[in-house]
């Protein structure tokens, strides 16, 4: 077993717990992909696994897994919330890499400037970060122009042992699904027109944001080419406005 597969595996089960999942449409091509990266002796079989699903609130839940050997372990499971809702996303980032590992997991929010939505989907999470970064020390620096897209329970860290992947990052996980799908429970639907295109345009702006600056863009070309790989950002992970279009 993987490195992220009881991460997957877990996410999957507490979403079925607690929402009544349907499948959400992978485009063909998409479910699995599989290339051989290296020669000989340092050949190593790379795949791909993507799972999608959705419910009444969430417009889509997915995850794409990435096995490529010890060195490369990449689990990315991130939910989005229909339109009609304010909730944050949800999303976490489990990425090894030969240089170690670097874990991001977070609820990140519509409205990252409004207190009364900070005090709703922000404060109630503040404990749980505190608990784990204890044993999660911060991650260093990111990106300025990434900052508004995360909250201040934003969980980025390094760990140097496997080990506490395994059991802080693994309980840190699912402590914050639990209480997202908490958050997805209780959420009442957005009447107000003008907040239902502020909620929209925060969706678009999200997803533009990490579709441009998707981490995996390089890695995804290199495996399996460019073509492959933009269809996949666009079609697939972040594939708001191409749903929207379609339905215009």
């Amino acid at each position: 077993m993987t490195l992220y597969q009881p991460f997957l595996e877990q996410g999957i089960e507490i979403l079925r717990a607690k929402l009544d999942l349907d499948a959400y449409p992978i485009p063909e091509g998409f479910e699995f992909k599989e290339a051989v990266t290296g020669k000989g002796d340092r050949a190593q079989l790379v795949t791909t696994t993507s799972y999608a699903f959705q419910s009444e609130k969430i417009r889509q839940f997915r995850a794409a897994h990435v096995q490529g050997g010890a060195a490369l372990q990449v689990l990315n499971f991130v939910i989005f919330p229909r339109l009609n809702y304010d909730l944050p996303f949800f999303g976490a980032d489990l990425v090894t890499l030969p240089g170690g590992h670097l874990i991001a997991i977070d609820m990140q929010p519509l409205f990252r400037d409004e207190p009364d939505y900070q005090a709703r989907y922000s404060a109630p999470v503040m404990a749980t970060f505190e608990k784990y970064q204890a044993h999660l020390p911060w991650g260093g620096d990111f990106p300025e122009e990434a900052q508004p897209f995360f909250s201040p329970a934003f969980l980025w860290t390094r760990p140097t042992e496997t080990e506490a992947v395994e059991t802080h990052v693994f309980n840190a996980f699912k402590d914050y699904l639990d209480l997202y799908l908490g958050f997805v429970e209780q959420a009442q639907p957005v009447t107000d027109p003008d907040r239902l295109k502020e909620v929209e345009a925060a969706h678009l702006r999200y997803l533009r944001y990490r579709a441009e600056k998707d981490p995996a863009r390089g890695m995804f070309k290199r495996f399996y080419g460019e073509e492959w790989t933009e269809a996949y950002i666009h079609g697939f992970l972040f594939d708001l406005e191409q749903k929207l279009t379609s339905s215009t």
